[in-house]
């Protein structure tokens, strides 16, 4: 093991990345990209669908493809053929994470189900991916991230009000999210693995990721009955002005004025103090009961300034505000720039250079690592068994003529 991956936090880990498309491959993907040594494990036909999900290279692979599944071995294996299923047995005795994201039921179907793969390796920890659980009436129902956002509550909230609700960012948040949540499950099953040396599977829903991210939704609900509706860009319960507002030059600034203070210094950037005075709008109460007057004052403010006019009179300021960017002044961000965001890396099979998001969080001793881009289909199988189950050329070739691998 090279020196580079001895320092990272998870050097010696080794993950089974079994799962298709994003929220299980995430989970895998953060893990590799602070040490673990992850094995793509993929049908030798056509391989993970997220190889074609966005927009293709020369290659034929998606960018999506060679971003999410960077730092990964490729080993292509056919779990629907009894050898296949044999060949998964002995990587999984030398694994210490697998992660799917089947609906339930398919790892059984396989033989390759939670009590199978503990018998043969008693310390594994299993991440399970779906849309809605290992249990309850909707657990066989198809998990899809834009319908996790619809039934975790989140979709509901977004758009104008009586309008359409549209969606909440990414069609894939939820998968982010749950790649995020499952990780986070992992790394405390390996805590308590390292405590006692017992294993245990991971249960992760992808429209429960969602509704954990919904603040106080649940207990206002419970207590008082109140059902939060689309308010558009500039409306929330708790603080005004508080939204998205049209700046001159055809932009978009964010404004979050969450106390009283910080108002006042929005009214300040604005050349209105007054505004922040007891008599008018000084007080969080006064302006949620006036919050459209003070909208439009604020939105009036915006629209006679260029976004950087703006931003510049907030900063002066202290007030709170940020501007709504798409991914070209993101491009030209200098925070950005100055954090190594988004990093260049060279693909030799491209012979071109891929710009993707960097690695975080931002360990200061161990800093996560991007080795490589997304390999090509089957690219690592041929090393894999050689190295790892001790196979011999022969031994490979047989299992290529009956299409195992």
């Amino acid at each position: 093991m090279d020196q580079d991956k001895v320092e990272l936090p998870l050097a010696g880990i080794r993950v089974i990345d079994v799962a298709t498309v994003i929220a299980g491959p995430y989970c895998a993907g953060i893990l590799g990209e602070f040490g673990a040594e992850v094995l793509k494990v993929e049908h030798p036909v056509g391989g993970d669908p997220l190889r074609r999900f966005g927009t293709p290279t020369r290659r034929g692979d998606t960018l999506t493809w060679m971003s999410e599944a960077r730092n990964k071995k490729s080993v292509t294996i056919d779990l629907h053929r009894p050898d296949g299923v044999e060949l998964f047995k002995q990587l999984v005795e030398k694994t210490d994470v697998v992660c799917e994201n089947f609906r339930p039921g398919t790892l059984e179907k396989w033989g390759l189900g939670w009590e199978v793969l503990r018998r043969i390796n008693p310390s594994l920890i299993l991440l399970r991916v779906t849309g809605y659980g290992q249990t309850g009436p909707y657990k066989d129902r198809p998990g899809f991230a834009r319908v996790a956002h619809a039934v975790g509550g989140i979709a509901y909230l977004s758009g104008m009000p009586k309008g359409t609700p549209v969606t909440p960012g990414s069609t894939t948040l939820g998968d982010y999210l749950t790649g995020l949540y499952g990780c986070l499950g992992v790394l405390m099953a390996l805590r308590f693995r390292e405590l006692t040396g017992r294993g245990q599977y991971v249960d992760a829903a992808l429209y429960e990721s969602v509704f954990r991210c919904t603040d106080e939704l649940a207990p206002a609900y419970a207590m008082h009955n109140v059902v939060r509706e689309r308010h558009g860009p500039t409306h929330n319960d708790f603080a005004c002005p508080y939204g998205h507002f049209p700046t001159k030059d055809g932009k978009w600034i964010a404004i979050a004025c969450a106390t009283d203070k910080l108002f006042g210094r929005l009214a300040e950037a604005m050349g209105r103090t007054e505004l922040a005075s007891s008599g008018l709008y000084g007080e969080q109460k006064t302006r949620l009961e006036n919050r459209h007057d003070v909208n439009e004052i604020v939105r009036d403010w915006c629209g006679s300034l260029t976004r950087e006019e703006i931003l510049q009179r907030c900063f002066t300021t202290g007030a709170p505000a940020g501007p709504l960017n798409n991914i070209a002044d993101i491009f030209g961000d200098r925070q950005f720039h100055a954090r190594r965001n988004v990093v260049a890396i060279d693909d030799e099979d491209l012979g071109e250079t891929i710009i993707v998001p960097a690695v975080i969080p931002r360990l200061s001793k161990t800093p996560g690592q991007i080795r490589h881009l997304g390999p090509k289909l089957g690219q690592h199988t041929e090393e894999v068994l050689k190295d790892l189950l001790g196979m011999d050329s022969a031994e490979i070739s047989e299992l290529r003529k009956k299409r195992v691998i």
